[in-house]
């Protein structure tokens, strides 16, 4: 029997983590939780602003923060903010692709192909470059996590999330593959499948009484989710408890996809 407690086996004391699109949301949750267990975190977002009031909010509890700001469409800025962090901390260990984009709500039939394209860049490709730019030295230090932030979206038909839909599925496609590839180097690559969350990015969803209500009502645990629902998943699958677990996709929904 192992001499690791349980909550030794959560910590991610030491470890360096990025987190894409963490000025809010999923990915400020993750972020917190991640840096509660230990780690150093990488805010970044869009907006300098919000990244560096997440940070700060961060460092106030005794945590190591620093804010680096990136669009996730443009690859020189992804280059950068790995450079960054590896200047300020050396190395990376854990990568959270959290940051997507969904600019159109609607039968694909009348999607812009503008529209298509940038979810499918930002929700897609950027999590391949992103990941690319750490893998190798995850690889060589035989040791690192990476988690994508999927949705359920992506296990389903949609009639108004099409593209969006299809770029969740292709993530967990890409975890798969990732994991694959470098599993053998102790990397390991998983995602994460949230359901209906009170968040920004969803308020189309759970601010309309009627659509809120339905979903609540075909949920098991009658409730939509809160980023704080996700965060620990973050924290399980980047720490030594989820050291044989790759490949995967955890579904963080409620019981909705399990129960119709």
């Amino acid at each position: 029997m192992s001499d690791t407690t349980p909550m030794e086996f959560l910590s991610l004391n030491g470890k360096v983590a990025v987190i894409t699109g963490s000025s809010r949301g999923i990915g400020r949750s993750i972020a917190e939780h991640l840096a509660a267990a230990g780690a150093k975190v990488v805010i970044s977002s869009r907006k300098a602003d919000a990244c560096e009031t997440v940070a700060e909010a961060i460092r106030s509890t005794g945590a190591d923060a620093i804010a680096v700001p990136a669009n996730i469409g443009d690859k020189a800025q992804l280059e950068e903010l790995v450079a960054a962090t590896r200047e300020k901390w050396g190395r990376i260990d854990i990568l959270v692709c959290n940051a997507a984009s969904n600019p159109y709500y609607g039968p694909m039939a009348d999607m812009p192909d503008e529209a298509f394209n940038k979810i499918l860049h930002n929700n897609i490709v950027s999590n391949h470059w992103l990941a690319n730019m750490v893998l190798p030295g995850m690889a060589e230090r035989k040791d690192g996590a990476i988690i994508i932030v999927s949705s359920i979206g992506g296990l389903k038909g949609t009639g108004i999330l099409g593209a969006y839909a299809i770029s969740k599925a292709a993530d967990m496609q890409l975890a798969r593959n990732l994991a694959i590839e470098w599993g053998p180097y102790n990397v390991r690559v998983n995602c994460i499948a949230p359901g209906l969350i009170k968040t920004d990015f969803a308020r189309a969803l759970w601010e309309n009484p009627e659509l809120r209500k339905r979903y609540e009502t075909q949920t098991p645990l009658r409730r939509i989710g809160e980023p704080d629902d996700i965060g620990g998943i973050a924290v399980f699958l980047a720490s030594r408890a989820g050291a044989f677990i790759t490949g995967q996709t955890i579904v963080a929904d409620g019981g909705v996809t399990m129960s119709g």
